[in-house]
C-alpha cells in the first residue's frame, strides 16, 4: 500500500489533529532505515494487498505508547488524525482491523522484528551522541503473569506451572512467592536510555543473564549484590571496565567491612535512576502485567515498551 498522502490530507488544516509528542518522535529518527526490517513481515491477510509494513510497525509502537488493546488500536487509527499521520495512513485510506493488527504483532514477535528494530533505533540514537556510555546500570523487575498463579499449599509446590502459560514461573521476593516473568535491562547512565534487554521467566536469577546486559563499550558497570560474581569482576577488569557491583556478605563473613558498606551505599546512589525506567514502563505502558500467554510474545512487547521509552526519553533530551 502506498504511503503517499491524498487530496483529503492536502485540504485539511495542518493544525487539525496535531500531536506534538508524536511529531517529535516522528522527526527524531530516520524511519526509512526500519523499513527493510518491517518488510520481513507481510502485513495483511493471505491474498489481500498488504498494509505497508513500516506503517504497521509504527502502529504497534502507538499501541504500546497508549496502552491500547487490538480493538482499541483499530478504533484509534480510524478516529485519530495524529495516529494516521504518525503511521502515514492517508485520511481517505483504509486502516488495519484488530485481526490484522494481532496477526502482524504475532508474526513480528516470532520473526524477531521488534528486537531488530530496537537495535536499529538505538544505533541511530547512539549516532546522535545520546548514548553517553559513562556506565551501565543493571537491574531486573518482576512482571506478573497474564493468568492467575497456580494454587500452591506449601513452598514445595512452587514448581507448579500454568498449562495455559508455560513460560511463566515462580520466584520469591521479600518472603513472598510471585508468579510471572522478569525483564532484565542495562540502562545508560546519565541518559537513562535502555541499551540492552533480556526477558525471562521469573525463576531465572539476575546473575544468569547479567553478561548479556553489558555492552562492552561503557566506562563502568553498576549493579546490586545479586550480580556479584568473582569471574564477572575479573572479566570487567580485563575489559578495562570499572567494576561497580555491590558486595554481599558470604557465609564465612560475619559482616561486610566498613569500606564495603560505604562502597555499596555509593553504588546504590549511582544506580538508583534505573528504578525510574521500570516505573515508567509499568506506570505509562502497562509493563507490570503480561498481556499474552507466550513468553516470546511478552518479550516482544517488552522490547516495544522500551523502544517507546527510549524514543520518548530521547525526544525530551534533544528538546532540552
Amino acid at each position: 500500500m502506498s504511503r503517499q498522502l491524498s487530496l483529503a490530507d492536502a485540504v485539511v488544516h495542518p493544525a487539525l489533529g496535531r500531536n506534538a509528542k508524536l511529531e517529535r518522535i516522528a522527526a527524531l529518527i530516520d524511519w526509512s532505515q526500519l523499513e527493510p526490517i518491517a518488510r520481513r513481515i507481510r502485513s495483511g491477510e493471505t491474498g489481500r494487498p498488504p498494509y505497508d509494513a513500516l506503517a504497521m510497525l509504527k502502529a504497534l509502537y502507538l499501541q504500546v505508547m497508549y496502552d491500547l488493546s487490538d480493538p482499541g488500536l483499530e478504533e484509534a487509527l480510524l478516529d485519530r488524525i495524529s495516529f494516521r499521520r504518525f503511521c502515514v495512513f492517508a485520511l481517505d485510506a483504509t486502516t488495519p482491523d484488530e485481526t490484522t493488527i494481532c496477526r502482524f504483532r504475532q508474526e513480528a514477535a516470532a520473526a524477531g522484528v521488534l528486537a531488530e528494530a530496537f537495535a536499529a533505533i538505538n544505533a541511530q540514537l547512539e549516532a546522535k551522541g545520546l548514548m553517553l556510555k559513562k556506565g551501565t546500570l543493571m537491574d531486573a523487575t518482576l512482571i506478573a503473569a497474564k493468568h492467575a498463579p497456580p494454587k500452591v499449599s506449601s513452598p514445595a509446590d512452587l514448581g507448579a506451572r500454568h498449562a495455559g502459560e508455560p513460560g511463566a514461573d515462580w520466584t520469591r521476593k521479600g518472603g513472598k512467592a510471585l508468579f510471572g516473568y522478569k525483564a532484565h535491562i542495562g540502562a545508560d547512565e546519565g541518559s537513562g536510555l535502555v541499551r540492552t534487554l533480556v526477558y525471562t521467566s521469573a525463576k531465572v536469577n539476575e546473575s544468569e543473564v547479567a553478561d548479556r546486559l553489558i555492552s562492552g563499550d561503557e566506562t563502568a558497570v553498576y549493579a546490586d549484590k545479586a550480580y556479584e560474581l568473582k569471574a564477572r569482576r575479573l572479566r570487567l577488569k580485563a575489559a578495562g571496565i570499572k567494576d561497580r557491583i555491590m558486595h554481599r556478605r558470604h557465609k564465612h563473613m560475619a559482616r561486610l567491612s566498613p569500606w564495603q558498606e560505604e562502597r555499596n551505599r555509593r553504588i546504590a546512589r549511582r544506580r538508583a535512576p534505573i528504578e525510574a525506567v521500570f516505573s515508567a514502563g509499568k506506570r505509562l505502558y502497562g509493563l507490570g502485567r503480561a498481556r499474552y500467554a507466550s513468553l516470546a510474545r511478552n518479550a516482544a512487547r517488552a522490547v516495544a515498551v522500551f523502544t517507546i521509552y527510549n524514543l520518548r526519553r530521547a525526544s525530551i533530551l534533544t528538546a532540552s
